[in-house]
């Protein structure tokens, strides 16, 4: 293994949650006045914590979301996670690799501590992922692209920053990756290609991720 500790992005990572997130959030906002369309929702927000929602939302608007608005998505959220949440095909496999090979992983995502432990609970993943794997920007302050998270679950798992790598499918959570000081591997299954470019490396197919974890880079 080329790496000390492998970072997981969570959401569409771990968890197939993004088509299912980001639909209800432009039906949200476009239920406030906020017309958003599904693939608006994923350009615009796919990866952030939740302050980004409500940052770009009055920086375009000049209004705030109603007070609440966090809870309500969420709510709405939680309930079809519960109904239609899988893991991301594959990613049972690589977490068994890892866990066999003796190496350290982790999951820091841009979602909060209750989203990450309902996705999982729903899928099976808590198994793979108690408490002390677990880190949510709500940790930290400030979520992706900041480095701050992923430097924060790197110094909790007592690893080095250049002796991380981190699996990420969003462009903030490339640029966080990078801006941390870690190799990134971009998973392309729902981001073009293109927009995962300042990753060390990419890939369409979770099955592909083991292999490429002890592969050299370049």
């Amino acid at each position: 293994m080329r790496y000390d500790l492998v970072i997981f992005d969570n959401d569409g990572v771990l968890v197939d949650s993004e088509p299912i997130s980001n639909r209800l959030l432009a039906a949200y906002l476009t239920e406030l006045g906020h017309p958003t369309s599904y693939e608006d929702s994923i350009r615009d927000y796919m990866g952030s914590a939740m302050h980004r929602i409500h940052d770009l939302i009055q920086e375009r608007t000049g209004q705030r979301l109603p007070e609440g608005f966090d809870d309500v998505f969420h709510g709405r959220v939680f309930a079809a996670f519960e109904r239609e949440l899988e893991a991301v095909a594959g990613v049972v496999d690589v977490l068994e690799k890892l866990a066999a090979d003796g190496v350290p992983y982790c999951v820091a995502s841009s979602g909060s501590h209750e989203r990450i432990r309902v996705g999982h609970r729903a899928t099976g993943l808590d198994r793979w992922f108690e408490d002390s794997r677990i880190f949510s920007s709500q940790d930290v302050g400030r979520g992706k692209p900041a480095p701050d998270l992923f430097l924060y679950a790197a110094r909790r798992m007592g690893v080095a920053p250049e002796r991380c790598v981190v699996v990420e499918d969003s462009p903030l959570g490339v640029q966080a990756a990078v801006a941390a000081g870690m190799d990134v591997y971009g998973f392309t299954a729902m981001t073009p290609a293109a927009k995962l470019a300042q990753a060390n490396r990419l890939f369409s197919d979770m099955g592909e991720l083991a292999d490429l974890l002890v592969s050299p880079v370049g």
